[in-house]
């Protein structure tokens, strides 16, 4: 059963819609799976980001509802002098004085308040400086309390490129394992294998004959050569490594950690905007994911291990910031460490620590203040520093695809890169559509409910039909290096069989005509091509984890390495053109490089799926080390932007966001239309007035009669029945815990006890005691009136990131909007099914 915020009654007997009034949206966990139910996260400044959001508002009232906020919590983080602090009365309970640890936390599946959460910050903030004045001890606190912040990024940091690091060893030698294995020492790969034993620097690793140590699996059935057997035997090992890896990779995601699946970013995206999903983020999660990208990737399967690596940096800032109270007790403060996590994720994912930091504030976080900017980067750059250290890749790069020429580029060839971003774009826009298209059919249809079945079934496919071709046989990441690579003296692949001219200075320079082998690779580039595209379809949004960014930039790679020959081979035959007269010094000195056009393509089929630009440019940068190649790549990408959002504007992560009905509120979308507050608001015009506590006349048994009959998560408080004048609100938890506080420490409260939410108790000395929670009263809630337009609403619900805004008319309450209205609402001028906003 679905709760959703706004409303108070079910809608219809299929899904039992009952709206929460305080939060955007609660699954019932009588139907939820047990596995759905864990993890917190957060991401938030204190003054800077409140200064920002009234800045963004430019309204006076944002500040109002700080002070209001400010004064609440004043009230509410300071013990009473006095508990029996009333007038005229011995014994009116405290009810907060036991609760200083659960006052204020957020249930499974619920947003946060953002604006709560900054106000207790400063409240803590103000309390920190105050004791400072003490002894060393209090200053030393302090100082700890101030730096906390540094040394958790530093932890996560550290944590993260250690992970990388490991995960690039484990993946390394998993994915050599189902060729063959090294004897003398089987937990290396087969290069380290190799240089181990060779007594020379001349170590060939593309002739098994040049090294002894590393037995193929033919050879280790004793079938040598490259005969029909050697064949049969490689083959089936190939298949049946895949297929075990894989297997296990599902297994474990579906017994110990369901949240490992996947890439994890456009939960991530949630998370970072303020919503909770407890355990999303927790060790089990970490563990299984870490262990699982290995197995993935080394099966074959068309995926990758760098997206899912921003869900394992987050997982570990989720982790350490329960080391620090200033963290883990405030759910938006704890969001400045995820999105620095999200920054590590990415730094590690490539060696990127600049890219990864831009990654964290153009795709993933929902506010990134300068505070956060600035231990984004360091936290990047300690992640980047420890896997630099652990050379996971072999060499004495940090970058993955390292380039080693800087020949030029004309600006005829912004033609074809023009070309490239826009086939990148068009790639993004097939592949978003039909991706959702199969994630549908599998939420509807059995399939999904057989997920360890679709995982053999796709391995099983992938390892039959890639492994005859050396291109889909081989690691996506080692493709995209090929590809991106120049040919030289050493290389003997079908891609370098060019007819050169050696008479000439440096024959390896210039431009040449293709032999047989270039035109051999190009068939097989085109079916390795058509063969990654749809795979790569239905094996992203399976149970295991998987990421799309190595996949993707393999699928642009190779369309940019079959332009970039065609457009070599167009100059080659035509030197005496007059349009490639800036190309061709002479008759024999033309330079193309196919390589420059896989590295633009393979940012451009990026672009085109995740709708990056800014820091897509950098991170290709960065990766390839080509300062020279940013102007081509920015044209790509930016024509690649703009083709994808010719035809829908929102990028995998969005829509997979949008497919798995998350609350999001996409700060980079405006609202245009010309509602008002009164068109979104519930109750409507039929449905039941809202449920209200009155601020003196509210017994106890009232208050546990609303709170047992409905499911709303706060209630509106008003003068009285008659007088619906607004006063504040007031959290079902608290008054949940404040009741139930009262119940068991003070004999004197009974069911017709009268709830005091005001500064003044009235005491009866023949009556029961009354209770005093003046202290959980909200005293500035977030109002507006019911002609506010939509526009402002929404504004205030994406700059502010409240809860919700109660709707007033001259001053008296009429009803209330929630962000998970406002979805709804959104959904329905788009003419879509405002029911998908769920949390599946």
């Amino acid at each position: 059963m679905w709760i959703m915020a706004g409303s108070l009654y079910p809608r219809t007997s299929r899904d039992l819609m009952d709206y929460r009034e305080t939060d955007a949206l609660v699954m019932d966990y009588s139907d939820s799976n047990p596995a759905q139910r864990s993890l917190t996260v957060t991401n938030t400044d204190d003054e800077s980001l409140l200064n920002a959001m009234i800045d963004g508002m430019g309204t006076h009232g944002a500040q109002h509802d700080l002070n209001g906020y400010m004064h609440s919590f004043e009230q509410s983080d300071h013990h009473y002098e006095d508990a029996n602090d009333y007038t005229g009365a011995s014994n009116v309970m405290d009810t907060l004085e036991d609760l200083s640890l659960e006052f204020g936390k957020y249930d499974d599946f619920h947003t946060i308040d953002w604006l709560r959460d900054i106000a207790r910050d400063r409240m803590h903030h103000r309390q920190v400086v105050k004791k400072r004045q003490g002894g060393l001890w209090r200053r030393l606190k302090g100082a700890h309390d101030a730096w906390s912040g540094w040394v958790c990024v530093l932890l996560v940091g550290l944590a993260a490129g250690t992970c990388a690091g490991i995960v690039d060893i484990g993946t390394s030698w998993m994915s050599d394992l189902k060729e063959g294995v090294c004897l003398d020492a089987f937990w290396f790969n087969r290069e380290q294998c190799c240089w181990s034993g060779s007594s020379n620097n001349e170590t060939s690793l593309s002739e098994e004959t040049d090294c002894g140590q590393w037995h193929s699996w033919s050879r280790m059935f004793g079938v040598e050569g490259d005969g029909t057997g050697s064949y049969f035997i490689a083959y089936s090992m190939y298949i049946l490594w895949a297929v075990f890896f894989a297997m296990v990779a599902a297994l474990l995601v579906r017994m110990f950690a369901p949240y490992a699946c996947g890439s994890g970013v456009p939960e991530i995206k949630t998370i970072l905007s303020g919503f909770i999903i407890r355990g999303y983020l927790g060790k089990w999660t970490l563990l299984i994911k870490s262990l699982g990208m290995m197995l993935t990737v080394a099966s074959g399967l068309s995926l990758g291990y760098e997206a899912p690596f921003v869900h394992v940096a987050c997982c570990c800032g989720n982790i350490f910031s329960y080391l620090f109270p200033k963290y883990s007790r405030n759910e938006a403060k704890k969001r400045e460490i995820l999105s620095a996590a999200a920054a590590a994720g990415v730094s590690v994912a490539f060696g990127t620590p600049i890219g990864g930091v831009l990654f964290s504030l153009e795709e993933v976080s929902y506010y990134f203040p300068l505070k956060t900017l600035w231990r984004s980067f360091f936290c990047a750059l300690v992640a980047a520093f420890i896997l630099r250290s652990i050379k996971p890749f072999g060499n004495d790069y940090l970058v993955m695809f390292s380039i080693d020429y800087n020949e030029p580029w004309t600006l005829l060839e912004l033609i074809p890169f023009i070309l490239i971003g826009a086939l990148g774009g068009l790639f993004g826009v097939f592949f978003i559509k039909y991706n959702i298209k199969w994630c549908k059919f599998r939420k509807t249809s059995r399939l999904g409910k057989f997920p360890m079945f679709e995982v053999l079934g796709l391995v099983l496919i992938t390892s039959l039909l890639s492994y005859p071709n050396h291109y889909t046989r081989m690691n996506s990441s080692e493709l995209i290096r090929l590809l991106v690579s120049r040919c030289g003296p050493e290389d003997n692949s079908e891609l370098c069989d060019y007819n050169r001219n050696s008479d000439l200075s440096e024959p390896y320079k210039w431009s040449a005509l293709a032999g047989e082998g270039v035109g051999s690779a190009v068939w097989k580039l085109t079916l390795a091509l058509l063969f990654k595209m749809i795979i790569t379809i239905f094996t992203i949004g399976t149970k295991i984890p998987a990421g799309l960014f190595i996949p993707s930039m393999a699928i642009g790679s190779i369309i940019g390495r079959l332009v970039g020959i065609g457009m070599e081979q167009l100059v080659v035959n035509n030197v005496d053109s007059v349009f490639f007269s800036k190309i061709c010094e002479s008759q024999d000195k033309c330079i193309i490089t196919p390589g420059l056009y896989a590295m633009v393509g393979a940012a451009a089929a990026l672009g085109g799926v995740t709708r990056m630009t800014i820091s897509l440019v950098v991170i290709m940068f960065e990766l390839t080390g080509g300062l020279e190649y940013i102007v081509p790549m920015m044209v790509a990408v930016m024509t690649s932007k703009w083709v994808g959002d010719a035809f829908n504007r929102d990028s995998i992560y969005d829509a997979h966001i949008t497919l798995n009905g998350y609350p999001y509120l996409d700060h980079k979308e405006e609202f245009t239309h010309t509602t008002i507050a009164a068109d979104v608001m519930r109750p409507r015009r039929n449905d039941p007035p809202l449920a209200v506590i009155t601020q003196n006349s509210c017994t106890v048994e009232e208050a546990e009669n609303l709170l047992r009959n409905t499911e709303h998560n706060g209630f509106p408080v008003v003068v009285s029945r008659e007088s619906q004048y607004l006063v504040g609100f007031v959290l079902r938890r608290d008054l949940n815990l404040a009741i139930a506080n009262a119940c068991k420490t003070s004999d004197g409260v009974v069911s017709n006890s009268i709830i005091y939410l005001t500064e003044q108790v009235s005491c009866d000395p023949n009556g029961p005691a009354p209770l005093k929670l003046r202290k959980i009263l909200d005293l500035a809630p977030v109002t507006i009136t019911d002609q506010t337009p939509m526009e402002i609403v929404v504004e205030m619900f994406r700059k502010l990131g409240i809860r919700q805004t109660l709707v007033t008319h001259k001053g008296c309450l009429l009803g209330i909007i929630t962000k998970k209205d406002v979805l709804r609402h959104i959904a329905q001028l788009r003419n879509q099914d405002p029911e998908s906003i769920l949390f599946n």
